[in-house]
């Protein structure tokens, strides 16, 4: 599961019990990057913090089918399979669209943006998010006055900014400590964007 020692549901106790009560999904099941943090338990909270106030809490705009798309297409540029895995079937869940799910997932693959059916400012948003995730000093200010010219408010372009930071974070955590997809429930995510403390997965 991972390179590093790790402590399953039925063996923890205390803070980590309590913790991962609150991020299990159904049958006491704890993604495996979330077990990643087993022995340092406050490192794992921090994580699903910014997780779940990035991606699913209900101040954000910016649909949630779309921040799971940049995180699939940060996650495919990283070579992060696990994350491609694990998002992109919460994305397709969210788009209740299969043909285009697939259609877009081919594209993110192939490392082609304009071969997505995203529209133009969606493609943009894209372009931003490859040079933040693969050359982070050539981002500059007119990148941002692209997204913002391109419709974007100030607040969407920070929500786009988190989404890339938060994956770059969690890829990092799942390809430097070697975390597989072995015995996880692929695609689930805290669903309840209303309350930003409930961490449950369904």
């Amino acid at each position: 599961m991972s390179w590093i020692k790790t402590i399953a549901y039925e063996s923890s106790s205390g803070r980590l019990r309590k913790l991962y009560d609150r991020v299990k999904g159904p049958d006491n099941n704890v993604d495996n990057i979330m077990m990643l943090h087993s022995l340092r338990p406050h490192t794992m909270e921090g994580h699903m913090a910014i997780y779940k106030y990035v991606l699913h809490h209900s101040s954000n705009t910016l649909p949630k089918w779309f921040l799971e798309t940049l995180g699939v297409w940060v996650s495919a540029l990283n070579g992060c399979d696990y994350c491609v895995d694990h998002h992109f079937e919460g994305l397709k869940r969210l788009l209740n669209n299969e043909a285009r799910a697939q259609t877009l997932k081919e594209a993110i693959t192939k490392g082609d943006i304009e071969a997505t059916e995203l529209d133009t400012k969606q493609k943009l948003a894209l372009h931003y998010a490859r040079r933040l995730t693969q050359h982070p000093p050539q981002v500059t200010e007119n990148d941002i006055l692209e997204l913002r010219e391109a419709g974007f408010s100030d607040g969407e372009i920070l929500e786009i900014n988190q989404v890339v930071a938060y994956f770059g974070y969690a890829n990092r955590t799942v390809l430097g400590l070697g975390c597989s997809t072995k015995g996880d429930i692929i695609g689930l995510s805290p669903n309840n964007s209303d309350d930003p403390n409930d961490w449950a997965h369904s």
